[in-house]
């Protein structure tokens, strides 16, 4: 979508009242900024999914949750109790495990 019509869609949205001044205004400027609104917060989900690797030093089994807790910089102890809840209640946690085990990379 160009500038030109990202701000006649803002346009049209502020002149049928889905948008007030206020609103009008901050989504204007960030659409000058060049920060539009369309896909705003997206990149550093997908960044931090791209790093994403099952680690080779802190493994039990495929390095999974290892890969996690270099990601999220949570142990990864709690990560495989999350694993092993998961798996406990339903069995969904060793079908994401393997899973992951099947198309995360290694580092």
């Amino acid at each position: 979508m160009t500038l030109s019509e990202e701000l006649a869609r803002l346009q049209s949205l502020h002149q049928s009242g889905a948008l007030n001044d206020e609103e009008f205004q901050r989504a204007k400027a960030r659409v000058l900024d060049g920060t539009s609104s369309v896909g705003a917060g997206t990149a550093p989900a997908m960044s931090a999914l791209n790093k994403l690797r099952r680690s080779r030093s802190d493994r039990w089994i495929g390095g999974v949750c290892g890969g996690f807790s270099i990601m999220s910089g949570v142990d990864s102890w709690i990560w495989r109790l999350i694993f092993a809840m998961l798996f406990l209640f339903g069995g969904i946690g060793i079908v994401i495990y393997i899973l992951l085990w099947i198309f995360v990379p290694e580092e």
